[in-house]
């Protein structure tokens, strides 16, 4: 018996963040907003409004260039637990529709409706009926995807943005993916736009041609994903249980770090603020082994590296090995540090618990 064909929507709030803040204060409509760190303290921005980005702001960007751009820019604090409040409110909506959800953050999640009876067994009517309650209960707008599988349903969900949708079809699969730039597939950032571009590849359908062994050799494992995208194929499932592959914590100083000595020194504060979060982890998941330890550095002049070793011992001079090594690459003025773990996929372990 053949399998039904899947019907994946992703849904993605529309500047989320910022949108809360103004459906909290209506005053700032209309005016450019950007969520995130102050300034003068070298914070970033985690979203801004769409007026914003009619000036270069984006997320990501420290927030010095983003007033700098927009001098007109209101910005705003992190407020989290309103945030997280009103996405538990926008998951409740999802759940009414369909139990299979993968949240992949506060503002987006999939949905596997393929056995859905709602609307009629129709995904476009069902995204749209859930855009519609979320804008009514919320206030909030959201895009939304339409497809037969994550990859696609991501990419169509930025289609029509803001306040919209797409859909693609089975039948369009083939013909949408034809023109769509690689720079759309998902992990494909800066740098591996620009080492395809330089194989003649800015197309999925260029990318189509490329030879699979060629890709291999190019981009490892990867390559063997870019060959599946580029044709529209995406068979992962819709995990509701989405188990955590990192953990970390990391912080940028209002004024940089003058040497290995001072590095140490905040290196213990992080340390046990990580602790913190790896105990409330692992009372969640005890079966999950660490895989690999690492710490990250963005010296003075923004080069940034990491270093990292396998293993499940964490004490506090495992991670000042990891520093140290780090911090001879660069020997110089330090504006973040970052320290954290990743993890094993869970199975049985003998691993003893961390926190006895």
């Amino acid at each position: 018996m053949t399998a039904p064909v899947r019907k994946i929507i992703h849904v993605d709030m529309d500047s989320f963040y910022a949108a809360v803040e103004v459906r909290e204060n209506p005053s700032l409509a209309g005016r450019p907003i950007a969520v995130g760190g102050h300034p003068q303290t070298r914070g970033v921005v985690a979203t801004c409004s769409y007026e914003a980005r009619q000036y270069g702001v984006h997320s990501a960007m420290p927030m010095s260039r983003a007033v700098r751009l927009c001098p007109e820019l209101v910005v705003l604090p992190v407020n989290m637990p309103l945030y997280r409040a009103v996405s538990a409110r926008i998951m409740a909506i999802f759940r009414e529709y369909t139990t299979r959800i993968e949240p992949l953050s506060l503002d987006e999640a999939f949905l596997d409706v393929t056995h859905s009876d709602a609307c009629q067994g129709s995904a476009t009517r069902m995204a749209e009926a859930i855009r519609q309650r979320i804008f009514e209960q919320e206030a909030l707008t959201a895009s939304a995807g339409i497809a037969p599988n994550k990859f696609l349903a991501k990419v169509a969900s930025d289609w029509h943005k803001p306040n919209g949708q797409k859909v693609i079809t089975p039948q369009q699969v083939a013909r949408f993916v034809h023109d769509l730039p690689v720079k759309k597939i998902p992990g494909v950032g800066r740098v591996t736009a620009a080492k395809l571009a330089s194989l003649g590849i800015e197309t999925c359908a260029q990318l189509q041609k490329f030879p699979l062994i060629e890709l291999q050799r190019h981009f490892g494992v990867f390559g063997s994903r870019l060959h599946e995208l580029s044709h529209g194929r995406d068979e992962r499932p819709v995990v509701s249980r989405r188990m955590r592959k990192s953990l970390s914590v990391e912080d940028t100083f209002a004024t940089d770090l003058p040497d290995l000595a001072a590095c140490r020194k905040e290196l213990q504060r992080l340390y046990l603020m990580f602790l913190q979060r790896l105990q409330a982890h692992q009372q969640q998941h005890p079966q999950q082994a660490i895989g690999t330890r690492h710490i990250k550095l963005r010296f003075a002049n923004f080069h940034t590296t990491t270093a990292q070793s396998r293993g499940g011992d964490i004490g506090l001079a495992d991670f000042e090995h990891l520093l140290k090594t780090a911090w001879l690459r660069g020997q110089r003025p330090v504006r973040l540090i970052g320290l954290g773990v990743s993890f094993e996929p869970e199975r049985a372990v003998n691993q003893p618990g961390l926190f006895g």
